[in-house]
Formats: C-alpha cells, sequence, structure tokens
C-alpha cells in the first residue's frame, strides 16, 4: 500500500491549511496497474506479432511493400508505448489524501488535465466498503465509499488496499474532527 505517516515526504498536490497535517497518501493497489499495463502489451504485441507473420510469409520485409509493413508496425508499437505510459502516468497521478481535516481525491490523466474534490471529515455521514471479484479478494484491495452531505454524494477511494484499514482511520479521524468542531476549534 503506498502510504505516508505524519511526517509528510509525500509531495502533495495542494497546499494544507493551517493545522492540518497529512494521515495518510493512498493509490490504487499495484494490480490494478499490472492488469492495465498486462492489457497494453498484450493488446500491442500479439496483433503485431500476427502482422510480422504474415507480411514474413506473404511479402516480405523487401521492397516498398516491406518498408510500409514496418512504418505501420513502428507506428502500432509506438501507440501502445505510448498509451502504456499514459495508463503507468495516470496510475501514479491518481491519489487520496486524508488529513485530519478533509478527504482530497486529485487525478490527473495527462500533463494538461487535473480533477480534484475535496470534503471535510466533519460533512462524511456514512462509510461502506465495496470489495468484489477474485483479485480484490486475494490481494485485499477494494473502495471506500464515503457519503458526504455536501454538493458530491459520494466520495469514492477506488481499488485501495485494504480498505477496512482506511476506512477505521477515516472513521477515527472524522470522530476526532466532529469533537473538535463541538468544542469550538477555530481550526476546522
Amino acid at each position: 500500500m503506498s502510504s505516508q505517516g505524519t511526517s509528510g515526504q509525500a509531495k502533495l498536490p495542494f497546499t494544507l491549511q493551517t493545522d492540518e497535517h497529512l494521515e495518510f497518501v493512498a493509490r490504487r493497489h499495484w494490480v490494478y496497474l499490472a492488469v492495465k499495463i498486462g492489457r497494453d502489451i498484450i493488446l500491442g504485441l500479439v496483433p503485431a506479432a500476427i502482422f510480422a507473420g504474415i507480411v514474413s510469409a506473404t511479402a516480405g520485409w523487401d521492397g516498398t511493400a516491406g518498408k510500409v509493413f514496418v512504418a505501420i508496425l513502428v507506428l502500432w508499437l509506438v501507440f501502445w508505448a505510448i498509451k502504456a505510459y499514459f495508463t503507468w502516468y495516470k496510475y501514479q497521478n491518481d491519489v487520496w489524501i486524508v488529513t485530519n481535516q478533509r478527504l482530497v481525491d486529485s487525478l490527473k490523466t495527462n500533463w494538461f488535465n487535473h480533477r480534484m474534490s475535496s470534503a471535510d471529515l466533519v460533512n462524511v455521514e456514512d462509510m461502506s466498503i465495496d470489495r468484489s471479484g477474485l483479485f480484490a479478494t486475494v490481494f485485499k484491495y477494494g473502495s471506500l465509499i464515503c457519503q458526504t452531505a455536501g454538493s458530491r454524494e459520494n466520495f469514492v477511494l477506488a481499488g485501495i488496499p485494504n480498505p477496512g484499514d482506511v476506512l477505521s482511520m477515516v472513521d477515527r479521524l472524522r470522530d476526532e474532527a466532529r469533537r473538535d468542531l463541538i468544542r469550538g476549534n477555530p481550526t476546522l
């Protein structure tokens, strides 16, 4: 599980507020990345190998037709390599951050697209875990669904490792934030 404690070694996509400190950073389980990258590799290499076999058995690699086939093959492989890179990039930049005051969902799908949502912990009403499928059960990952009182009805931490542990931590932090609010703590 990719996580950071309160030491704050993680590079955050936002600035912490006054008296706010980092509790936890999570990203999807590594199985998510392995499956997506594996798919990209298979979809890139298998058709390329079939195509290369057909070209070798028929027209061959010599002459103009061979050069055109090589160019098409190179373009195909470059396309799938770029797709695999952006699959990795999205995985690395899809993070959920839990602080002592809020939940933050940050997603960068490419260099020019960044979406970030935030929910105050005191607005988290109900939480549930969704773990379904063989891989999720074997590798102990799932989704934590947090219903909030804010404009964004559900806050979903999808595919995170050990969602039960994260639920317990968010529940504890939510209770602390509510106690601070009741006491009139000005940091919230």
